[in-house]
């Protein structure tokens, strides 16, 4: 995917300013793709040179004029054509993993330390998820043009789930390691597990 198509994406909701788009990218799809203010303004320029959109200048009394962009026929068409090819399954690129798998060659407080940061983060993210699902989809369902918007909020708060379960596992499993283990001996998740629970 590249950024241009999550424009038009986003500009089939309804017209919008740069501004706009770059907010709703930090509310919608910037949680699974990431773009900042500035990458947005430039591939604007592009998709407008390409023809796939058309900015009209607005007039404001006290302020600076805006620019709102809408999507034209041949923006449809591009984002129908893009839509159309198979997807391609994110890779993962996580030094923290790298680091756990050289264990037994690091120091396992940072990592400790990492893996709890790590958690916060992932925590957050799906009360955030939480409040955005309660918000705009409060008895779990949504009309047909926003079916696509409830399906990524709940995978997002799905994986952050599993991303947040994963790190207390991986911190229990790293307690126990530095709590007197050998760090020779392998600590198996479910005995980490078992050990906390009784």
């Amino acid at each position: 995917m590249a950024l241009g198509d999550a424009i038009l994406a986003c500009l089939t909701e309804r017209p919008m300013t740069g501004y706009e788009l770059a907010k709703t990218f930090d509310n919608s799809i910037g949680f699974f793709w990431k773009a900042d203010h500035q990458q947005i303004y430039r591939e604007l320029t592009k998709l407008r040179d390409r023809g796939h959109i058309q900015g009209r200048e607005v007039v404001q009394s006290g302020k600076p004029n805006k620019l709102v962009y809408t999507l034209t026929p041949e923006g449809r068409a591009a984002l129908r054509h893009w839509a159309a090819r198979p997807s391609v399954p994110a890779s993962i690129k996580d030094d923290l993993l790298v680091r756990l798998y050289a264990l037994d060659s690091v120091d396992i407080e940072p990592l400790r330390t990492d893996l709890m940061a790590r958690l916060e983060h992932h925590r957050d993210r799906f009360a955030r998820y939480e409040r955005l699902l309660s918000k705009r989809f409060p008895d779990g369902t949504a009309p047909p043009a926003d079916v696509g918007k409830l399906l990524g909020l709940r995978v997002g708060l799905a994986h952050e789930r599993a991303v947040a379960e994963w790190c207390e596992e991986a911190i229990e499993a790293l307690s126990a390691l530095s709590s007197g283990a050998e760090r020779t001996n392998v600590v198996p998740i479910e005995d980490v597990k078992r050990e906390t629970n009784s």
